[in-house]
């Protein structure tokens, strides 16, 4: 295991409180480094959905409004040859279904 890895494991156990207290001083110095947290707060995510913690509640119209601004944006289609219609309709699909949740 490369040094990175042994990092992210330490930062792993911290997460989940099964860090040995002989190697939390090396977890709390990999935290000061950008891959450090980014790691803390993957692991915090992964977590959290494990643990099925409930997303914070969004603000009523949420879905309309994200479904209205990602309609509004332009598609950038693929090339000839590769799937852009597709990838349009289907962005065009997810935009319907966010506006109208309970319908899909």
């Amino acid at each position: 295991m490369d040094t990175n890895e042994t990092l992210r494991a330490h930062i792993s156990a911290l997460v989940d409180g099964e860090l040995p207290q002989a190697d939390v001083e090396l977890a709390f110095a990999a935290l000061q480094e950008k891959d450090g947290k980014a790691a803390w707060d993957r692991y915090h995510l992964i977590s959290d959905t494990l643990r099925a913690t409930p997303a914070p509640a969004l603000s009523s119209g949420f879905a309309e409004r994200l479904a209205a601004r990602l309609a509004a944006e332009s598609v950038a289609l693929a090339p000839e040859g590769g799937d852009g219609a597709s990838s349009a309709t289907e962005s065009t699909a997810q935009a319907a279904i966010l506006a109208n949740p309970g319908a899909s």
